[in-house]
């Protein structure tokens, strides 16, 4: 599928609000899309079956952008399975179903890298889905992104539309969640050194060893992958999304500590689980299409740095 969608195509971004969503809404905006809608959780609780088909039968999307969903790191995820299963499961298929029942021409689905098993060969490939045990702290979650990829596959068979689905690896940028209990660990090392920076602390403590090895993508670089997609791709296969490199979490503290300016000793705790060992993304379909990644890691901390610095008061206790 080749072409841009017309810049006056309506397009409705779910979760316009969060991490993804906002920087899908800013890039198209950017790029002069015209037909844009959004809705706060406020406005429409996408758990809400009944709201969501009245909403959809109301603006009649030409294009969905499935950002929207119930997020967050290894403790909320170890804490509260029930919800980051049900909740999104919720939202997936409302909006699934309410798309189908309008035809909706193209969509969108976000998932996340977390759907891959813990132990799967690296880097890894998106013919690894379902080959393994899955890493056991965000199970839930992930199961609920798989059957979001198998839904948009079952559309495309049984309805012919052309719907795709995309797999970020970790996810960073302005926007983010900083939360001390919620947060992924790029955003809780942000929050965390520079808390420590000033307090004048001597140390930080991180959860782990710091040997697991993560790739990271800056945000608005997960946005114009998704336009790309939408404009050059059409298949059956979800599609990686990242850098193809990656750091161990020793590396990331460090480069985060540079960028807030802590001189301080960053301590280890391994009495903290580490998560799954390694996870890079084979991203060659992706690099295939055409696209590649814009934002050095360094300079896309600093940005987020100061991105918290000017925007995260309201987060600091």
């Amino acid at each position: 599928m080749e072409g841009s969608p017309a810049r006056s195509a309506r397009i409705y971004v779910a979760g316009h609000r969060g991490l993804v969503g906002s920087a899908v809404w800013r890039l198209l905006e950017t790029q002069g899309f015209t037909g844009l809608i959004g809705r706060s959780r406020d406005e429409l609780d996408l758990t809400d079956r009944s709201a969501v088909f009245q909403f959809f039968d109301l603006v009649r999307p030409e294009i969905v952008v499935l950002a929207a969903a119930k997020v967050g790191g290894i403790l909320a995820n170890d804490a509260h399975p029930v919800e980051f299963l049900s909740e999104n499961l919720q939202i997936q298929t409302n909006v699934f179903d309410a798309a189908v029942a309008q035809r909706v021409p193209r969509l969108l689905f976000l998932g996340s890298s977390c759907i891959y098993p813990k132990f799967a060969e690296q880097p890894i490939r998106e013919e690894a889905l379902l080959t393994g045990e899955l890493e056991p702290t965000n199970d839930t979650y992930a199961i609920a992104k798989v059957a979001g990829i198998l839904n948009v596959r079952a559309v495309r068979k049984q309805y012919g539309l052309p719907w795709i689905s995309a797999m970020p690896t970790n996810l960073y940028g302005p926007g983010d969640n900083f939360s001390p209990t919620d947060s992924h660990v790029l955003p809780a090392f942000i929050r965390r050194y520079e808390q420590a920076r000033l307090r004048g602390a001597e140390y930080v403590v991180n959860w782990g060893s710091g040997t697991p090895r993560r790739e990271f993508l800056h945000v608005d670089d997960a946005a114009s992958a998704c336009l790309h997609l939408l404009q050059h791709y059409d298949g059956a296969q979800h599609v990686n999304v990242g850098t193809g490199v990656d750091h161990t979490l020793r590396e990331i503290a460090r480069m985060v500590a540079a960028a807030v300016g802590f001189d301080g000793e960053t301590r280890w705790d391994t009495s903290k689980p580490d998560g799954t060992p390694r996870k890079l993304l084979d991203v060659s379909r992706l690099r295939g299409a055409g696209w590649e990644p814009s934002v050095d890691l360094q300079d896309g901390i600093a940005e987020t740095v100061a991105w918290y610095r000017n925007h995260g008061n309201a987060l600091r206790p």
